[in-house]
């Protein structure tokens, strides 16, 4: 794992839903599960409805609820686009 931390945002069509650090994202896409840890190469995925799961750098777990959208990631950076999302 690399030394610097993701920075992710979550958004809905209408809201930012979470935005901060992570050390870990967990996503379901329509290919199957995914998990991103800093260092991953760049991404474009379709999500499939289900949780999003965050794992901040102090060990605390945030999960999310997203439909129809994408996550991308680029340099660290994790952005997941929903049509609806929200915190658990």
């Amino acid at each position: 794992m690399a030394g610097a931390p993701l920075t992710v945002s979550v958004v809905s069509a209408d809201q930012e839903v979470w935005a901060g650090e992570a050390t870990m994202v967990v996503a379901r896409t329509v290919e199957g599960q995914i998990g991103i840890l800093p260092g991953h190469e760049p991404l474009l995925a379709i999500l499939a409805s289900g949780e999003v799961r965050l794992t901040l750098p102090g060990g605390e777990k945030i999960v999310a609820q997203a439909e129809d959208g994408f996550l991308s990631v680029a340099n660290n950076q994790v952005t997941i686009v929903a049509r609806k999302a929200g915190l658990v």
